[in-house]
């Protein structure tokens, strides 16, 4: 057949359709024997409109503008809730961020950085990090100044290693992404086994109450490095400054049909928890550890 009278016939209203799978053997005799069935009679007309739609362009959805310095939508910016100017500070920052946070939607790093100088607060991304990858990272690593925020039985008390540390650390390391994320980067990169592990002993709660968390301890990125900043800065106006546009994102999002969300601690504790038990005598034995509040 001529490709041209192929094409025009494929395109004419009258033709018949090719037998689907949704059609009965009922209906295939009837297209088969020549008589139309029922439920085609008047469907001519809808063909013939519907031909056009599919030459129709098909227009991208768009994005809701954001805003350049908080990265949120610009009608629920929050920059109002940020310092005028970057807070002064002499520490280097440097977040490790695992791949699958970057696209979620209610993140604490944006606001953090939106805090910061550009110069002393810097994101790299990825699960696999090595000299030959990332070389600053890698020199950044072998600092003697330089402190890794790690939760673990060979990590020193943050508050107290800086009162017994020869060289007062200028750079501090911190992971972003979830426990199970933050554990596989940590100790599937050697690079982050060079620096000094410290940790966090403190009693606050976390105030990032629209993302659960495994216990009641645990806390964001941002307010780990609101608190582990005021400590070596040794100025408390940082953890508040830090924390302020924290509190108007959850404010925001819980006026708006967010709920709270308690940590599994709390809902073991409390028989609240929603699934089964694991059977995995591991995962029972986080479980169980979680309830008797045992730090895992």
């Amino acid at each position: 057949m001529d490709p041209q009278k192929e094409a025009r016939t494929a395109r004419d209203p009258g033709a018949q359709p090719p037998a689907s799978q949704s059609q009965t053997p009922k209906e295939e005799e009837r297209r088969e024997s020549g008589e139309a069935p029922a439920a085609a009679l008047g469907e001519e007309d809808v063909d013939a409109s519907a031909d056009g739609l599919w030459e129709l362009p098909v227009e991208p959805a768009e994005r809701r503008p954001e805003c350049s310095r908080c990265s949120r939508p610009q009608k629920v910016c929050l920059c109002p809730f940020l310092p005028v100017h970057p807070l002064h500070i002499s520490t280097y920052l440097y977040i490790i961020q695992h791949p699958a946070e970057e696209s979620k939607v209610l993140r604490t790093v944006p606001l953090l950085a939106a805090c910061l100088p550009q110069d002393k607060c810097k994101v790299k991304i990825g699960r696999r990090f090595s000299e030959e990858r990332d070389p600053e990272l890698s020199a950044v690593c072998r600092k003697s100044g330089t402190l890794i925020l790690y939760p673990g039985a060979e990590a020193d008390n943050l508050e107290e290693f800086i009162l017994d540390s020869p060289t007062y650390p200028s750079t501090i390391i911190i992971i972003d992404g979830t426990w199970s994320q933050a554990k596989d980067i940590f100790y599937k990169n050697s690079l982050f086994r060079l620096p000094k592990q410290v940790q966090l002993k403190t009693s606050i709660s976390s105030q990032y109450v629209i993302r659960a968390q495994p216990t009641n301890r645990c806390l964001s990125t941002l307010e780990c490095a609101a608190v582990a900043l005021s400590i070596l800065e040794k100025n408390n106006y940082i953890q508040e400054t830090l924390l302020r546009p924290l509190r108007a994102l959850c404010s925001f999002q819980l006026q708006h049909g967010a709920q709270i969300r308690l940590s599994k601690e709390h809902l073991l504790k409390n028989g609240l928890y929603p699934k089964p038990m694991p059977k995995n005598k591991r995962k029972l034995r986080k479980m169980e550890l979680l309830m008797n509040s045992v730090k895992i």
